[in-house]
């Protein structure tokens, strides 16, 4: 059985984070385990509360994972300052990881924002270059690239940008980073694009309509 680690915060209702993370690593045939950077009050409807986990306590629970059970792949979700970045990126890059999925969580679907802005930068030149793959959607796309994303035509344009950026300063011993734009920001129906060795690919879909992910307000407490 194949072993994957999700290092994210945790979802009280269990619709993303880790909880969606063990759910879907499981659902497919996959050993799950977890690091928990942080912990938050949330439901379908919003954000209420964020506590983050201690810098020791996430470097210890890192620790007991690579020294165990070590993980075929790693996917990579919360983390909401640079120093917990710092700590994971150092992790990582101690223990050899491999199979690195970045999934850059900067604002929830329901507004909510998960990121210090000065982890921003931080995320960018150390934590992407780790990663074989790396999910932003629309406005964390806009974030990295620096660009407004309006139509397909601009995830292609963005996520191409990344990539070579990303790319062109990885060291050559390192696999190259793929970039998956995603869509559902009524950016289209619900199309992808996934750009791979410079080529760009639209995976299409379709958009499901759910009440359920409207702009809320939290309180700043990250």
């Amino acid at each position: 059985m194949y072993t994957a680690l999700s290092i994210a915060g945790s979802d009280s209702s269990g619709g993303a984070g880790i909880q969606a993370d063990i759910k879907t690593m499981t659902a497919n045939g996959v050993y799950a385990m977890t690091v928990i950077t942080s912990l938050t009050a949330q439901n379908t409807t919003g954000v209420t509360d964020i506590y983050n986990a201690s810098l020791n306590n996430i470097s210890a629970q890192l620790d007991a994972v690579f020294t165990d059970i070590f993980p075929d792949a790693v996917k990579t979700g919360m983390l909401p300052n640079k120093d917990i970045m710092n700590v994971v990126a150092g992790k990582l890059r101690e223990y050899k990881a491999k199979n690195i999925v970045i999934d850059p969580v900067m604002v929830a679907t329901s507004g909510a924002v998960l990121m210090e802005r000065d982890a921003v930068d931080f995320l960018i030149k150390e934590m992407l270059p780790l990663a074989r793959v790396i999910t932003p959607n629309i406005p964390e796309a806009e974030l990295i690239s620096g660009m407004k994303i309006e139509n397909e035509e601009d995830m292609i344009t963005a996520g191409l940008k990344i990539f070579n950026d990303i790319n062109r300063t990885k060291d050559k011993n390192i696999s190259g980073t793929a970039v998956l734009v995603k869509g559902g920001h009524s950016i289209n129906d619900a199309n992808d694009v996934l750009i791979c060795d410079g080529v760009p690919v639209v995976l299409k879909g379709r958009r499901i309509d759910n009440p359920n992910t409207f702009q809320s307000e939290m309180p700043r407490n990250i």
